[in-house]
């Protein structure tokens, strides 16, 4: 078991894994990613976000999609991990924290002030761990999004 950095050829497993998270998170209405939106976004002449696959035994089993931020007050980049998913059949091995282990330290190397990411309020088992990790909720915040028709009209293109 080890996770590794997605390649081009890798678009199809990525996007049956973020199609798992998003059953698993009960989202699947939100679900509309093609391969190809994930093929542009990772692949690209302007990639957005990067992606790491876990395998075991030459099987991709796990997901996590990340991308880098800009946390203003602490004037250095950060990573924002998008998605972490892992088959059900091969929770609990340790995937999760291994790559979430990954990503500290790319976000070490590359002087990032910090990781950060969500966690659904009902997710206990997911909050557990991160907790045991050294993660610290930020209660004070709560995400706002815009998307779809509203996008739209707050673009004045409706």
């Amino acid at each position: 078991m080890a996770w590794r950095d997605a390649t081009p050829d890798d678009v199809d497993a990525v996007h049956r894994l973020v199609r798992g998270l998003a059953e698993y998170e009960k989202l699947l209405h939100e679900f509309h990613a093609t391969p190809q939106d994930f093929a542009a976004s990772l692949f690209g002449p302007r990639p957005v976000a990067q992606a790491m696959l876990a395998e075991v035994d030459a099987r991709p089993v796990g997901v996590c999609l990340w991308y880098r931020t800009f946390p203003s007050f602490a004037g250095r980049p950060a990573i924002w991990i998008e998605d972490v998913f892992v088959e059900p059949a091969h929770r609990r091995q340790g995937l999760g924290r291994d790559v979430f282990r990954l990503l500290a330290a790319r976000a070490l190397d590359e002087g990032c002030a910090a990781l950060e990411w969500n966690v659904l309020d009902w997710n206990a088992p997911a909050i557990a761990a991160y907790r045991a990790m050294g993660a610290e909720p930020r209660d004070q915040w709560t995400d706002q999004r815009v998307s779809g028709d509203a996008l739209i009209r707050l673009a004045g293109k409706g």
